[in-house]
Order: C-alpha cells, then structure tokens, then sequence
C-alpha cells in the first residue's frame, strides 16, 4: 500500500506500507534535517502532542548549522495518521526543513529494545588535532569487534580555521554498545593504535560511577608540576647527573622506590635551606592543572597530593592550587641545612595506596568514585585502586599497566574522560 500525503501548498510525500503494517498499530521513524534555527523542536512535538502520539525515542544534533532531529513513535489510530503526517510535513515546509517517514516493523523495534540490556562503553579520543585518519582507524575497530556506536559528541571547543596545533586539544566522545568477547584485547587493541597514530584513546564502562566521582588524588612531580623537584635541588647542590640516574632508575621500577629516595636524599647533605624557596618559585605548574583543579573544585570535588617528594613543595603547591590533602616526605633540616635524611615513614608506592584508601573512608567516598594520576612506577599501587587510574605523561612500564593513560593533551585533559565539555570547565590562571 501506497500512503501520499498532500499539503494545501501542493507539495506531495510518498512512502510505502504493506497492507498488514498499515492494519496493526504503527511505528514510524520521522527524520527531519536542514538548517537549525529556534522552534523546530517545539514545533514538531506540538504536533505530535496535538495527536497524543507516544514518543518510544528522541535524539537531535547540530553540525555547524545543520540540525538532524530523529523520533521514534506510535502512530494513533489508522483513521488519524494522514492528518498527523500532513501537519507534520506542512509545518517543516514551511521551516524549510527535510523530512521523511520510515515505518518500523516490530519485529524490528522488539529486537531494538532487547539491545537495551546490553553493555554500553565510553571511547575517548584525545589529540592535539583530530583528523579523518584517527576517526576511520577508532571507527575500524568499534566496527571489528562487532559494537554499535550509538553517539558521538565533540567535547572540546570549536577551532578556528589554519590554527596550529600548539597547545590546541581536540576530543571525541563516542557511546558504544554491545558484548565483547575479550574487553582486555579491544583496550590492547585501542592502546595500540593509540601509540601508532600518536593520540590517546580511553575506553570505560559506561556506568554509574562515571560521571560520579568525587576524590582525585595526584602524584606531584612530573604530574602536577612539571620537574622531577628532586633533580632541580640535585643541580643546587651540585650533585645532578647523580640523583638523575637513581631517579630515572625510581620511575622505571628498576629499584625500590624507598631505597632510591633515601640514596638520593643522602647526596642533598649540607645543601641551604634558603636553596627550598628559590625552587619552588621556578617549578613549572603542569600544562591544563589549574583548570582542572578548577573545574574539579567547582563541582564539589575534593583533591589531594600523594608524594613520593617532598612536604615543603607538596604545601606550596597545595596553597597555590588550593588543594584539600597534602602527603609527602619530610626533608629533615637542622641549623638551616638539609642533614641528608628523611623525618619519618617514606611515602612510597605501598604508602600512597594506604594514603589514599584513608582519604577517602574520611570523605565517606567509595573507591570507585576515586580517580588517581600518576607517572611513575611508585603510583601503580594507588592508580589500580581508584576506579579510574590514569597514567599521566607516564613511563612505558606504567602507561602499559594503568587502565587509561594521557600523554599528548594536559591534565585539563582528564575532564574528558568525565564527559567534561570545555564550556563547563573553569578557566585556569595559567
């Protein structure tokens, strides 16, 4: 059967039926398309309103100024559609709007609604610029391992034409749906061509924890300031290239971390403590930290530093970043002189995981609701207890083992990762 719809302009719409369609209650899927402008929402759905037409799903977007709006509805009785469909049509004739009718067998809209059980998943792309060839390749593998993707939504700000790269971020969101056979395998998947196209992608549960976190924990150096701290005091005192290599031997997991920070505190012996100061007031704030701790203190968030440095730095940067928790080493100084040892129990790997369970029983905050960042091998222990552990900047071992890492945009970064558009985010002072 042949449905033709004619408005009083003389404009005409066809659209096919099968007689047994027409005599059951109807489904319909109408599409409308074309410039976006104020009033087509209302307008379509004062429409369907008017037919007391039950809405089974709604989705609108806007590219540039082209808006796409779909609904997914009962159709009333037989003898009241034709009416519905002129309207419907009159009224996006006269917005200069594109329309068409696709009728929904239910068989298909039974199968559609059983998909609604199954696992949905947040992918994340992150870039300084995102071009076609990341979309095709991310798309590729969704494609490969059989999800659907049922949304995709751009997080980051709209970019001027011929802008450079530089210090621009580009972010992509897509929500997926479906069962994995091997979730590990689509994350390697993901990692790897993270690592090929020079880019990160995120992969999470879509769950109720997402977008309800409520503690963030950061390691300090080489995540929220970017230096090692120990390193620029080596320099001071004469003693670089030394503490250097212990240190680099530190991050990549090669030594105890407890051992190393002990043998390097021993070399800064006789250094001036007047020497404290004049570091701190050069440590370069990391790239996106103070609109993330913004936005994150905004939102009600409470934040703290866990260290494997030290207690001097962490409290300066905790007063500058208005951080909620501060724990770090204690550099012992006797008569204006650093002695070469630490004061009390080293913050280490174990210590920090301890720290941060202990945050969050104080906070009343479940683990899940915990994120933790870090770079080196001393913060795996507490990157694989929060619920969201992301590897920042990091080193091979640790960026292989974290479930997400960030290495190509700033720690304003992990906003996204939280579903954080930049016009929700706060502006930093850096």
């Amino acid at each position: 059967m042949v449905i033709r719809v004619v408005c009083g302009c003389g404009l005409g719409l066809e659209y096919a039926l099968s007689a047994r369609d027409y005599t059951l209650k109807e489904i319909l899927l109408i599409n409308i398309a074309g410039e976006d402008k104020p009033g087509l929402t209302a307008s379509v759905t004062e429409i369907l309103a008017g037919f007391d037409v039950n809405v089974l799903d709604i989705g609108q977007s806007v590219i540039h100024d082209t808006v796409s709006l779909g609904v997914l509805v009962e159709l009333p009785e037989p003898a009241r559609q034709s009416s519905l469909l002129k309207d419907i049509l009159f009224r996006t004739y006269e917005l200069g709007m594109q329309v068409r009718f696709t009728p929904i067998a239910e068989e298909s809209y039974g199968h559609w609604v059983s998909g609604q059980g199954r696992p949905r998943y947040i992918i994340t792309l992150l870039a300084r610029k995102i071009t076609a060839r990341h979309l095709s390749r991310v798309t590729s593998v969704v494609a490969a391992s059989e999800l659907n993707i049922d949304g995709i939504n751009r997080l980051s700000g709209r970019v001027p034409l011929g802008e450079q790269a530089g210090l621009n971020k580009a972010c992509v969101e897509f929500s997926v749906r479906g069962a994995l056979a091997d979730p590990q395998q689509f994350r390697r998947d993901l990692l790897e061509l993270a690592s090929a196209m020079d880019v990160d992608i995120a992969f999470q549960e879509d769950n109720m924890f997402r977008r309800n976190r409520r503690l963030v924990a950061f390691d300090m150096d080489s995540t929220l300031v970017d230096a090692e701290v120990i390193d620029e005091l080596a320099k001071e005192a004469g003693v670089g290239e030394q503490v250097a290599a212990i240190t680099e031997q530190a991050m990549r997991g090669e030594i105890d971390f407890s051992e190393s920070i002990r043998r390097r505190v021993a070399l800064l012996a006789g250094l001036d403590e007047s020497v404290l100061a004049a570091v701190a007031e050069r440590l370069p704030i990391t790239e996106g930290a103070e609109r993330l701790v913004g936005t994150l203190k905004s939102l009600g968030y409470k934040t703290a530093i866990l260290s494997g440095g030290f207690n001097y730095f962490g409290q300066w940067l905790q007063r500058k970043l208005e951080i909620d928790y501060v724990y770090a080493n204690d550099l012992e100084i006797v008569d204006g002189k650093v002695t070469g040892r630490i004061c009390g129990e080293v913050v280490d790997g174990a210590r920090k995981a301890t720290l941060l369970r202990e945050i969050a029983k104080r906070e009343g905050i479940d683990l899940q609701q915990v994120i933790s960042v870090g770079d080196g091998a001393n913060d795996l222990p507490m990157l694989s207890i929060a619920g969201l552990g992301i590897a920042f900047r990091a080193k091979p071992l640790v960026k292989q083992t974290a479930e997400q890492s960030i290495s190509t945009l700033g720690l304003d970064g992990i906003l996204y990762l939280l579903g954080i558009s930049d016009r929700h985010q706060v502006e930093g002072r850096e």
